[in-house]
């Protein structure tokens, strides 16, 4: 796997797999996070007299939805970048040195996972960076077949997300805590369980809470609750208590439903107690990041990963079918 830093890429053509996926309200972006760390990559091959083809996707259409059109993505990635970015609606060579596909996922054959449609769009390019670790464990057919077609580099945001995440399970300080809550067990049962191996306490909330029966010593799982929404008081401090002697924390997943007042208190004390106890704090999940927006603590976070379910499989110990692609594992 080599590193898009250490590429010779001036006046090449590069095609960059980056995270568009982005929150809309009434056609405006309303959080930039990763649209900010996209930009690191671009920026950089810019600098480097690069000529930029972005791949990407929004949501899940059903065929061309111009509701999610990328139209507006490109609007506010081109202020962050401060250059235009030329939008193709078909696969086809660009007319500048900065271009994006529109919605990857408007080609039904990207989901279908066809091997020939990657082909087709490596001809745009001579070389090709993976930079979007939210969609490396569901990818597509470019994210797939792009390495066959043209040398494959990872890029920064990318590299950054792997390495954050490796060196918490490899080589953490210790005592690492994992905080593994929210809605879905069969997402966040594999994660639970590996972690139990990695981790010196697993902490489990949510509605996880109610569903996870298994007795792992080391994993805690919350006793109480409010209205089944949230968790209650004698769990809040019971996860308190290991948060205050965790040197690492490693978190994916709401205490309960944070969108509603009422339920945001376990959330909010949980996110106080990682903040105050002054450990390394990595964060992912667009719930949990949204919550800690909400909160006011975001920024107090040593890292947040823009990854939510590629982050629990990366935890779980899963090999990613992007990361796989680009020689991660080798």
């Amino acid at each position: 796997m080599h590193s898009v830093r250490d590429a010779d890429l001036i006046d090449k053509t590069v095609i960059v797999w980056t995270d568009l996926d982005v929150p809309l309200e009434n056609g405006q972006v309303v959080e930039k996070a990763r649209l900010l760390s996209s930009s690191k990559t671009i920026k950089f091959l810019l600098e480097q007299k690069a000529k930029v083809i972005l791949l990407g996707h929004l949501g899940r259409p059903e065929g061309r939805d111009p509701n999610f059109s990328l139209k507006p993505v490109v609007a506010s990635l081109s202020q962050l970048v401060g250059k235009p970015i030329e939008l193709l609606s078909e696969v086809q060579k660009p007319t500048s040195d900065l271009a994006c596909l529109e919605n990857i996922r408007f080609w039904p054959e990207e989901e279908a996972r066809e091997e020939n449609f990657a082909k087709q769009v490596a001809l745009l390019g001579e070389c090709y960076v993976n930079d979007c670790f939210a969609t490396s464990h569901h990818a597509g057919a470019t994210m797939l077949f792009l390495p066959k077609f043209l040398p494959p580099f990872i890029g920064i945001a990318l590299e950054e997300e792997v390495h954050e995440l490796a060196s918490v399970m490899r080589n953490p300080k210790r005592p690492l805590v994992a905080i593994l809550a929210g809605a879905k067990l069969e997402t966040k049962l594999p994660a639970i369980t590996n972690m139990s191996k990695i981790a010196d306490k697993v902490l489990v909330a949510g509605k996880l809470m109610f569903e996870f029966k298994e007795k792992i010593s080391n994993v805690i799982v919350a006793s109480d609750d409010v209205d089944g929404a949230d968790i209650g008081p004698v769990s809040i401090q019971s996860f308190q208590d290991e948060i205050a002697k965790a040197a690492t924390v490693v978190w994916n997943g709401t205490m309960g439903k944070y969108e509603d007042e009422r339920y945001l208190n376990g959330t909010k004390a949980i996110a106080q107690a990682v903040v105050a106890s002054g450990c390394y704090s990595v964060v992912g999940g667009g719930d949990t990041a949204a919550a800690l927006s909400k909160i006011g603590l975001l920024s107090k976070i040593a890292y947040v990963s823009m990854g939510g379910g590629a982050m629990l499989d990366f935890l779980a110990g899963k090999k990613l079918a992007g990361l796989e692609a680009i020689g991660y594992y080798d």
